[in-house]
């Protein structure tokens, strides 16, 4: 997980919640109208939009499409609860992108343009792990030896050690008793 804080506009904010969300099942219309937002709401993921003017348009599934106009915010958090991100207006259609994203949702704010390619990198670098001449030395660590077999005893036997059995013949006594 990697920590967000960049501009974005609104469009690209709103292309990766339809990526992230609804992509498959949303009307192609919806996917063209830049005042359609998928909302949902639940324990495992949510997806709010703040605005002065909100209309409900249909519920598919688990989302609910909403006609907004004069968004304020949008508070996203992912099914798994790895991603939590806020888009908070600060002029018009742009605004500040905060919170915690995935790696899948890295990718999915990169594919809808809402974080820059050079952004993405910055945070990519910052994921990955040390190179080997600075990262923790690990050492192998040797395999303790077994432990040898404790004799076995029955319940209520007041003899706590098991006779030995020698020979093949013995080993034929055993199998026929049982």
């Amino acid at each position: 997980m990697v920590h967000i804080d960049t501009t974005a506009h609104l469009e690209g904010f709103r292309r990766f919640l339809i990526n992230s969300t609804c992509l498959s099942f949303m009307p192609e219309s919806y996917l063209e109208d830049p005042e359609v937002f998928p909302e949902k709401e639940g324990l495992a993921g949510s997806i709010y939009v703040e605005a002065a003017d909100k209309v409900t348009l249909k519920k598919i599934r688990e989302i609910t499409f909403v006609n907004a106009t004069d968004i304020l915010g949008v508070i996203y958090s992912s099914k798994s609860g790895n991603t939590k991100l806020k888009w908070r207006q600060t002029r018009g259609t742009i605004g500040k992108v905060t919170g915690e994203a995935s790696a899948n949702s890295l990718v999915n704010l990169f594919a809808a343009r809402a974080i820059s390619e050079e952004y993405a990198d910055q945070l990519v670098k910052g994921m990955q792990p040390l190179p080997a001449e600075r990262a923790p030395e690990h050492r192998l660590v040797e395999a303790e030896p077994m432990m040898e077999k404790a004799p076995l005893s029955v319940e209520g036997d007041s003899d706590s050690s098991t006779p030995e059995i020698q020979g093949e013949d013995a080993s034929a006594e055993t199998s026929s008793a049982v």
